[in-house]
């Protein structure tokens, strides 16, 4: 059963071949079994996994089924799940029991899936390889001593290792596309407002946007059907339909244009990564499309100007972490300011304390128009680029990440880590839709065998399009059925 897209547990299910329970019982015995080894999971909710899965199976008997009914899934740690943990890999929310449900977690309940437990991720979403969580780094089950990317590496890892079908994670600056790209599945960030942010615990609020994590993009399809929508309690949410999105997965190829931004090929580009995101466009143009090189001239300045509004964003929003209303909370504090000093100094980690520490500084008086606004306006200009880009073609194609997974404690620099994410930040900046589709494996040392990733961007609300240009791929290549060996002899 690990082995199996959702789509096609989906197709057995409704054949009975086996019940959700059967399912549900397989993986959380695969988690037990395995997980130990990459350490993809904060919390695993096996008893209410069980009695959602009986319950599906209940509704299904009745003729009640939908197209997620009894379907196993696993939630990133930053969603808010009613009476379970939610810590966001960090020290200062490990004793949080959320007392309600994110819209996307309800959406999910409503559509009958069943919840295996929450994964692992950077603390608060801050990073790019899942080493920064107070529950210990994620391994990549391609190769145990590589990082799963991040900042939902655990999320990619627990698909990419049969763990779990499909999963949910949270892209900031390409905290879904890159651990996507670096555990060999397929990841979406839809566009912003396409998916409701209440009950995520905000990183960067202008930024964040909950997607889907799977082996295909038809899974990606079928998950974002479900959680996509206006939601009145997000003042962010876009009010706008949502379309069949696997309706559209059947759409020719022929006559769609690609933009190659010659800025996403350049210095920094590993040659491997390089060839393989090639390849794969030549298996586009033999679908019919046509191919042109593009520019996106303010590329280069994306990463400062992310690192300027996320981190003023996230001093903003972490400001609420103060030790008294809930989370961590310091021993005997001296006064109130030792309260707030020690309960923060305690439940921070390094790099969220760095980001604070960051955008406080952007924000403060006589800085605030030298950085932010600044970071604003070089921002505006990001967007343009896209917005005359896709007036000459369809979908842009470019590389995930500079290279394949890196090794754990690798990256010890702050800025070397900050680069992993040159071709994804501005997309979030731009607010667009991206999906990182797996297109082959690193051949040469010390990244042999790691997967590689091609990032597929389209205009905003161009997710039906983006989910079938990726989905023809996947019909005529296999690189989103390989499994890693991980587990194969617990299978």
């Amino acid at each position: 059963m690990h082995d199996k897209t959702l789509t096609e547990l989906a197709a057995a299910l409704a054949a009975g071949e086996f019940s959700s329970r059967e399912l549900t019982q397989s993986l959380l015995g695969r988690i037990d079994t395995l997980d130990g080894q990459l350490n993809s999971f904060i919390t695993v909710t096996a008893e209410s996994a069980l009695a959602a899965a009986d319950a599906a199976d209940r509704a299904r008997a009745r003729g009640d089924v939908g197209p997620l009914s009894g379907l196993p899934l696993a939630l990133k740690d930053i969603f808010c799940t009613r009476d379970v943990k939610t810590s966001c890999g960090s020290k200062m929310l490990d004793n949080f029991v959320s007392p309600y449900d994110a819209t996307v977690v309800e959406k999910l309940k409503a559509a009958g899936t069943v919840s295996l437990g929450k994964t692992n991720m950077d603390e608060f979403a801050m990073g790019s390889s899942n080493e920064n969580s107070f529950y210990g780094p994620v391994k990549n089950p391609w190769d145990l001593s590589a990082v799963p990317g991040g900042s939902s590496g655990g999320s990619a890892a627990a698909v990419a290792a049969g763990l779990v079908p499909a999963a949910l994670g949270t892209d900031t600056g390409g905290s879904i596309r890159q651990p996507a790209a670096f555990c060999g599945i397929t990841g979406l960030k839809p566009t912003y407002g396409r998916v409701s942010r209440y009950g995520i615990v905000a990183y960067a609020s202008s930024l964040d946007q909950a997607g889907p994590m799977a082996r295909s993009a038809e899974d990606c399809a079928l998950l974002l059907s479900a959680i996509a929508g206006h939601d009145l309690r997000d003042s962010t949410s876009v009010a706008r339909g949502v379309p069949d999105y696997q309706s559209e997965l059947g759409t020719s190829l022929s006559g769609l244009k690609i933009g190659l931004p010659k800025e996403y090929f350049g210095e920094g580009l590993d040659p491997a990564v390089d060839i393989a995101v090639r390849e794969a466009v030549k298996v586009y143009e033999s679908l019919g499309a046509s191919v042109r090189e593009v520019s996106l001239p303010h590329t280069h300045h994306a990463i400062p100007a992310y690192y300027v509004i996320a981190p003023a964003e996230a001093s903003s929003n972490l400001s609420r972490y103060d030790g008294v209303r809930f989370g961590h909370r310091c021993a005997t504090p001296a006064d109130l300011i030792d309260l707030y000093e020690r309960s923060r100094a305690e439940g921070f980690g390094e790099e969220v304390k760095r980001r604070i520490m960051i955008g406080t500084h952007t924000l403060s008086e006589g800085f605030f128009d030298a950085y932010y606004k600044k970071a604003q306006q070089v921002r505006r200009l990001i967007r343009q680029d896209f917005l005359d880009v896709f007036e000459d073609v369809d979908v842009l194609m470019g590389p995930a990440s500079p290279t394949p997974a890196f090794d754990l404690g690798a990256k010890k620099d702050p800025v070397s880590m900050y680069l992993q994410d040159i071709y994804t930040i501005a997309i979030n900046l731009a607010g667009i839709p991206g999906i990182s589709v797996p297109v082959g494996f690193s051949t040469s040392r010390p990244t042999e065998g790691r997967p590689i990733g091609l990032q597929i961007l389209g205009p905003h609300f161009a997710e039906p399009q983006l989910l079938n240009v990726a989905h023809q791929f996947q019909q005529v290549t296999d690189w989103h059925r390989q499994t890693p060996a991980f587990g194969k002899e617990s299978a």
